[in-house]
């Protein structure tokens, strides 16, 4: 099985598809197009979820938002993508994911009545969809006592129930995205990081091996921009008006209890909400806000004063005790790359396009994580390469298994989480690359990181160095100070390799 790598050593001069950017995207379009058959060199500046891919709520969104601004299409789309990548590609990376809407005093009777309608449309969403109530339970509504049970940090006085409907929630985004890289690899793609595209046009392109400095000529039947808000780089005719969500990471202590995740109106708007998302590794993060942003395109966006207020203030005021600043333990920031058109970026559609310039280079650019396939799938076409039918649709990607199947496992709950039917695999692998014992392997680090996994981020997942690891392949780097404690074990892994 051809694995990822770092630098353009050995890549080849001539494929038939050259795609720019590792992000969802990108990463689907090169499972898309070398599941096809045809082949394909597949490169990021950077690394794999280097962009906005690592800085999503970690929701797989059924489109119920969308249906409230009356985007149909993007909702349906959105819906049917949820119940692929639940059902069929990833369900090991993903599972259902209560949410829970407490009706407090600030929620008017006809605010509620509201919700709970939308929340039924978002279910018949999902049953036109075709996914099975298994996999996401039918909307309902919940008395006080249930509702304190999933959420006990609630504010007591002037709270009547809660409205409890479900989604989807990735284990980590950045995971999935390595994954997705992995199994277009396991078809044949070649997938390079610190591999700078210094120009493009739709038949050739300059690259740069950011480890060497050398310059690496491609020829190729076409070329797909999948760099998300840095498209408009290499194609000045994409006008893009990207738009900052900010998240705010808090330890579960500071919600103690909470088993599902809050969803707080902010105060004035129809549909817009904070999100008080547990996450499988004992955090929580807090979001997400939309903040328009102008100017140069920053590599890692920064959360402003500003934003993580904000975040505190509405989610706070649903609690018994207020947040404070010093219970955020990190932040991170992504930009969606939004299509520009007049209006608010909070207002601006989430549907994606396939555009192509002058010179043949096709572009795909909007969208968001849950309909990465389709956007994936659309631009393949576009390339007009190939008449072979899509095959995503049903295309597992690695580690994927039926949830019964993934329960029956015995490797570490951790490692089934994160790499499903490979959890094996990765343990294996670290044992017999370090010499040491399972036991040590699996010790526990920060968040639950283990040195078995970093090894495997190494050995197949192309990491280049301990930012890779911490910051990518698994999520420790959310968390300074976590971080911190985690550096001596991913240092320790590239030793052992």
């Amino acid at each position: 099985m051809s694995h990822m790598q770092a630098g353009l050593a050995g890549a080849p001069r001539s494929t038939d598809l050259l795609v720019i950017g590792l992000g969802v995207t990108g990463s689907g379009v090169a499972l898309d197009a070398a599941s096809r058959g045809l082949s394909v060199l597949a490169v990021d500046a950077h690394d794999v979820a280097f962009g906005t891919s690592r800085w999503s709520s970690k929701l797989v969104h059924g489109g119920l938002r969308y249906l409230a601004n009356g985007q149909v299409g993007v909702a349906r789309e959105s819906a049917v993508e949820r119940g692929i990548l639940m059902e069929s590609t990833a369900p090991h990376l993903s599972h259902p994911m209560p949410m829970l809407l407490p009706l407090m005093s600030s929620v008017s009777g006809p605010q509620a009545a509201l919700a709970a309608t939308g929340f039924r449309a978002g279910d018949a969403l999902r049953l036109s969809a075709g996914t099975s109530v298994e996999t996401l339970p039918r909307p309902r509504r919940i008395s006080r006592n249930e509702t304190l049970r999933l959420a006990p940090s609630l504010r007591r006085s002037g709270l009547r129930g809660g409205l409890l409907s479900w989604d989807g929630q990735l284990e980590d985004d950045a995971r999935f995205v390595t994954c997705l890289a992995r199994t277009a690899a396991a078809h044949g793609a070649v997938v390079r990081t610190r591999a700078r595209v210094l120009s493009a046009t739709g038949s050739s392109a300059v690259l740069r091996d950011e480890l060497t400095g050398t310059t690496h000529d491609v020829t190729t039947r076409a070329v797909i921009n999948a760099t998300g808000v840095w498209a408009g780089d290499l194609d000045d005719s994409v006008s893009l008006k990207p738009s900052r969500g900010t998240h705010l990471v808090l330890r579960e202590t500071t919600l103690p209890g909470l088993a599902a995740a809050l969803t707080i109106p902010v105060p004035g708007t129809t549909s817009r909400f904070v999100f008080a998302l547990p996450q499988p590794d004992g955090t929580i993060y807090v979001g997400l806000t939309d903040e328009e942003t102008d100017g140069e395109i920053p590599d890692v966006p920064e959360a402003s004063e500003g934003e993580i207020g904000f975040l505190l203030d509405v989610v706070g005021a649903a609690l018994e005790n207020p947040l404070r600043r010093t219970d955020v333990i990190g932040t991170f920031a992504g930009l969606r790359p939004l299509l520009d058109s007049d209006g608010s970026t909070a207002d601006l559609s989430r549907k994606h396009a396939v555009l192509r310039s002058a010179t043949g280079l096709v572009t795909v650019v909007g969208g968001k994580l849950t309909t990465y396939r389709q956007m994936a799938e659309d631009a393949v076409d576009a390339a007009g390469l190939t008449q072979a039918p899509c095959r995503t649709h049903s295309l597992a990607l690695l580690g994927a298994a039926p949830r019964e199947e993934l329960a029956r496992l015995e490797e570490p709950a951790r490692l089934v989480r994160r790499f499903g039917t490979e959890a094996s695999l990765v343990l294996t692998n670290a044992v017999e690359v370090s010499g040491l014992s399972e036991d040590e392997l699996l010790t526990p680090g920060p968040l639950g990181v283990t040195l078995a996994e970093m090894i495997f981020g190494i050995t197949h997942e192309g990491a280049a160095d301990v930012d890779d690891l911490l910051d990518r392949r698994t999520r420790v780097g959310l968390v300074p100070s976590d971080r911190a404690l985690a550096l001596p074990m991913a240092e320790r892994a590239f030793s052992l390799v």
